[in-house]
């Protein structure tokens, strides 16, 4: 897996102080994605263990209070059995840290594949679906276009069905 970008201290995409990582590649190609470069899976510089561990030590560090980690693309459920290690050692190794994930699958869909929701099983909060273009809202939290839904992950997969996230 290449990731297309990995920022630091990131108060965009999620809430509270993030680290995000950007993962290359996405079959979706919606019309008016912000981050097409990524829909490259060869774009951007390849996945290690150190960058891996560069991500766990800096969601770590005691001098700032990072909330947690943000996954996005490219699609980074493209890429679930490389994710799923990375989420399982932020929920392990990185105590009280949250992680989101924005898809273009739908909650529901994940469901149905076993190594995706392997990885869905360990975010918390999941904006699912789609950009498009046609009900692009500049003024949503968190989302592109309003038919994208801000997921709590957790209290989904008990509920057996999606839980809106409140913020």
């Amino acid at each position: 897996m290449n990731y297309a970008d990995y920022k630091r201290f990131d108060f965009l995409n999620g809430t509270g102080i993030r680290h995000s990582l950007f993962v290359s590649g996405c079959h979706f190609h919606c019309k008016g994605c912000w981050n097409a470069v990524a829909w490259n899976p060869q774009f951007g510089q390849l996945y290690t263990d150190e960058m891996e561990n560069k991500i766990i030590d800096d969601l770590n560090l005691p001098e700032i209070d990072v909330q947690g980690l943000s996954l996005l693309g490219g699609e980074p459920f493209d890429h679930p059995k490389t994710l799923t290690k990375l989420v399982k050692r932020v929920n392990r190794e990185c105590a009280g840290k949250d992680i989101w994930s924005w898809t273009g699958f739908r909650f529901e869909d994940l469901l149905h594949d076993p190594d995706r929701r392997e990885m869905l099983e360990h975010i918390d909060v999941l904006v699912d679906g789609q950009f498009d273009l046609a009900q692009r809202n500049l003024k949503l939290k968190f989302r592109g276009s309003a038919n994208q839904r801000v997921i709590n992950v957790k209290e989904s997969l008990k509920a057996g069905q999606v839980v809106l996230q409140m913020n």
